[in-house]
């Protein structure tokens, strides 16, 4: 028979953080799937998706459930297995293909999922590799996304004296229908139920089959009928657990307390309803079971679930009848015990139906305690042991004066639990004995309270107190030691708004407190405290928690005293393995590519910022087995490039035409030969400038003293050449017509000028070489030798301007869009996309919203006004890298 075979995902090309392929290792109600990352190329990228299933224990494998999304739906799945008896990954070369899934496009409503099943020869596997091709198109998929809700695989465990079994059965041609152990085992069955209600169900499995091989038919049948019921219970108890995970997600956890104790309630109400424990028989045989029961006489009628204000009103009565007992006991140690009342049985939940308060009073189990004056309405029925908490009367005091005592204890309970906060113990004490000297006993117990309004108001006034410009009582010294105590708490908080408030106030005791006041061994002390909890939090799966982390990171790196004593970078700085979990690899790569645009390469070897240790660092992320921490570490490694190329060549393999099939060495040099062809044109533009030493020419006083002639010129200011020639950089404008039919600079260069004798650096004298001068683009760099030859440059040449089809002005790039909305003459035809900030016609603006370029862009990206694609960086010299790549709209192209 075959069953699930449990597995673990090793390896995936490609995951959303939300939804890793560690997803798809369990299966129910509450597991999202993996879901591949956002294509933000918009359909460039389309490299197929692997996921490798590694199994607990080598299986023979019969079958191969696969259930998609409803809309993020793959074309097609290639099934590849292999069998190792190592337990490292093995490689794709030594996977064997058995099959395909073809899954059908979303239907009209993008509800309904669709599951596909493959049925296999019987072979023996270790691992599973499923690889996924492009998505089916449609418009709730814009961003060419893959998932997979579940992958379940049959079959059975592999034992070494079944091979010559297994060798006969692969050679047999026949196809024969897999029988399942159990139902739950099936995808359709463990997707939607809830776990424990599986547990269950599969117990009740085994119970049938062995009452039908004893002949104990009616116990099978009332086996069967609950096992039908329970499949409805657990698929509703499935709902309330999603319920709750999204609860937990979004921080309710109120909510997500009401959902977890309304699962127990109706589990418990259900169990009792369909006698679920005489069916187990975990005590033994029961006699009763075979005989016709009024419950199992027709299919059994399942009350309905509590809701979650029935819920919250029975834990209010629950709490009250706790607390009504402590205080009968506290009421006998006084003395002030009196003769009890029988009070009215205690609230029972609404959910519970009549016919099941009969069937319980009717038919209770043995083994009922007679304590007090608790009365039993059948006294000829059984005790039981395991009598409902709820169906039990409670006695109660009848006197005023002990109604008044009581009444004062519940009240001062009452305020204590809605204050929320409780006195420090000793342990607690001596931990915060600074912060208590310090700032007092008042504060240092709101950050230690419950709740968490209150620990947020305790950072608030930790601020107010930072943001004090008198000097601490205690010194600046031991102000920052306590407060450093007190946010190494508040740091490791779950509750957001409280790590919120905790960054805040971080960024307020570096920036606004330490600077110039404390001592640098005490700035040490508090960054190694706060540090360490910050990166692990850089690793949060939750974007907005990663993303406070590392901008607080980055506040305190920039405080003068911690550059100093390099406290932040080293940290940063240590070298990323495969092991480390991509998203906090990523975060330190980040973190550390901004230090090295903010504060620069070091030389210092205790800074961490040197061009050794950067590229170390380098070398391992692109390596790495995350694709968005390869492209950060080649970020890195191409900055150090430009000043250290020697350093980077030598750690690298060799550049030869093997290194180069490897795609990502290929980027890499690619990158490399860019800056080196960059590094050879500086250097020969200034060899052009500097090669020639000028000398003025001497004139008679008859040629002077006619006034000033085209003979008395002298070498013109290039500065102020250029800035003449460039008056506003943000939009540079110039006469068509003065540049519409240019001159060929070589007979610029060849018209009769008085030729002079220069001297170069060697000494030697050059004759016959007219006197000309340079004129260096703003741009580019190029270098031109006369005003018509910098003019025609811009107008035709440079790569970083370009023409305005409407009114023919010369534009940089990156104002383009700003020049169509505010100077061009067409200005009246244009508005602005409200999504993506470019300039439209006006006429065409519904057609532009529909283009796949028309998109959102996040903070640090832009969007190139020619081709539409992503910027990123662009203050940093993102459109120069973009340019120097090529812009296949750009028509000027960067010399060579």
């Amino acid at each position: 028979m075959a069953m699930k075979i449990p597995f673990s995902c090793v390896f995936a090309s490609d995951e959303d953080f939300a939804y890793p392929a560690s997803e798809l290792n369990s299966h129910g109600p509450h597991v999202f799937g993996w879901r591949s990352k956002i294509d933000s190329n918009n359909g460039a990228d389309k490299s197929p998706k692997e996921i490798v299933l590694k199994f607990h224990f080598p299986a023979k494998i019969y079958k191969i459930q696969v259930l998609a999304h409803q809309f993020l739906i793959p074309d097609r799945i290639d099934l590849f297995i292999n069998y190792s008896s190592k337990s490292a990954t093995p490689s794709s070369q030594t996977f064997e293909y058995i099959g395909f899934i073809s899954l059908s496009p979303a239907s009209e409503n993008f509800q309904s999922r669709e599951l596909q099943s493959i049925s296999i020869p019987e072979k023996l596997a270790t691992h599973l590799k499923l690889r996924m091709t492009s998505p089916h198109p449609n418009k709730l998929n814009p961003h060419n996304q893959l998932a997979l809700l579940a992958v379940n695989v049959l079959g059975e465990e592999f034992r070494p004296n079944d091979l010559n079994h297994l060798k006969i059965k692969q050679n047999d041609e026949e196809n024969i229908e897999i029988g399942l152990s159990s139902i739950t085992d099936d995808l359709s069955y463990c997707m939607y139920v809830e776990e424990s209600i599986c547990d269950i169900v599969r117990q009740l499995e085994q119970l049938k089959q062995r009452a039908v091989e004893d002949e104990r038919f009616e116990y099978a049948r009332k086996l069967k009928l609950c096992m039908n019921c329970l499949r409805t219970v657990g698929e509703r108890l499935g709902r309330y657990s999603l319920s709750k995970r999204q609860s937990v997600q979004k921080e309710d956890f109120n909510t997500a307390r009401l959902r977890k104790e309304q699962m127990e309630l109706y589990k418990k109400i259900v169990f009792e309803k369909l006698e679920l424990e005489k069916l187990l028989e975990r005590d033994g045989l029961l006699v009763e079971n075979d005989i016709c029961s009024e419950t199992y006489a027709q299919k059994p009628q399942l009350p309905n679930a509590p809701t979650l204000v029935e819920v919250s009103k029975y834990l209010e009565n629950l709490k009250s009848t706790e607390q009504s007992n402590e205080e009968m006991q506290a009421a006998k140690l006084t003395g002030h015990q009196s003769n009890f009342n029988e009070i009215p049985q205690s609230p029972q939940l609404r959910c519970k139906s009549n016919c099941d308060q009969v069937a319980k009073t009717s038919s209770s189990p043995r083994g009922s305690p007679n304590t007090g004056s608790l009365r039993r309405r059948n006294k000829s029925a059984p005790r039981n042991s395991n009598y409902d908490h709820d169906e039990r009367e409670i006695p109660t005091l009848r006197h005023s004066h002990t109604n008044e005592f009581l009444r004062e204890c519940h009240h001062q309970h009452t305020d204590d639990a809605t204050r929320g906060r409780s006195k420090l113990n000793d342990r607690e004490k001596r931990q915060a004995s600074i912060p208590i000297l310090v700032f007092g006993i008042d504060i240092v117990e709101l950050f230690y309270s419950r709740q968490f309004q209150d620990r947020e108001d305790a950072l608030t006034q930790l601020r107010d107190i930072l943001k004090n410009e008198e000097k601490p009582e205690f010194g600046y010294n031991k102000t920052t030691r306590g407060a450093t105590i007190l946010l190494h708490r508040a740091v490791r908080d779950a509750v957001f708004s409280v790590f919120s408030a905790a960054a805040e106030t971080i960024r307020c005791l570096f920036c606004e407190f330490i600077p110039g006041k404390v001592s640098n061994s005490e700035v040490a002390r508090c960054v190694d405290k706060l540090l360490p909890e910050l990166l692990s939090k850089s690793g949060d799966p939750s974007p907005r928690v990663h993303n406070l982390a590392q901008h607080t990171i980055l506040y305190i790196a920039a405080c003068n005293e911690v550059k100093e004593q390099n406290l932040v970078a080293p940290s940063l700085s240590r070298p990323v393995t495969n092991g480390t979990h991509p998203r906090l690899a990523l975060s330190r790569l980040q973190m550390l590519e901004q230090l090295i645009l903010s504060q620069g390469i070091n030389n210092e070897k205790q800074s961490g910022m040197t061009c050794r240790i950067l590229s170390e660092v380098g070398i391992q992320g692109i390596q790495h087995s995350h694709e968005n921490v390869r492209k950060v570490a080649e970020r890195i490694l191409i900055a150090v490039y430009k000043v250290n190329a020697r350093l980077i060549r030598k750690q690298l393999p060799p550049d030869d035409e093997i290194t180069r099939r490897n795609l990502l060495y290929r980027q890499l040099f690619t990158e490399f030969d860019k800056i080196d062809i960059q590094r050879k044109r500086e250097m020969l533009n200034e060899r052009k400038a500097n090669t020639l030493e000028f000398t003025m020419p001497e004139y008679s006083s008859s040629e002077t003293s006619g006034g000033e002639s085209s003979s008395s010129r002298t070498l013109r200011n290039v500065e102020h050449k250029n800035v003449s020639l460039v008056e506003n950089v943000k939009t540079l404008r110039i006469n068509s017509n003065r540049v519409s039919s240019p001159t060929p600079f070589n007979q610029q260069r060849n018209r009769p000028q008085n030729h002079q004798i220069l001297k170069s650096k060697s000494g030697q004298s050059i004759k016959d070489f007219e006197r000309q001068e340079t004129f260096k683009c703003t741009f580019c760099d190029y270098i031109a030798f006369s005003n018509h030859e910098l003019d025609y440059h811009y107008y035709r040449q440079c790569p970083y301007l370009v023409k305005c089809e409407y009114c023919n002005d010369i534009i940089k790039i990156n104002d383009l869009n700003s020049h169509l909305l505010s100077e061009c003459e067409k200005t009246k035809d244009f508005v602005k996309c409200d999504v993506c900030r470019d300039a439209v016609l006006a006429t065409e603006l519904l057609e532009h919203k529909k283009e796949s370029h028309c998109r959102i862009l996040t903070s640090g990206i832009a969007k190139c006004p020619l081709c539409h694609e992503n910027i990123y960086l662009p203050d940093d010299g993102g459109y120069e890298r973009h340019i120097s790549i090529g812009c296949p709209k750009q028509k000027r192209k960067v010399a060579k």
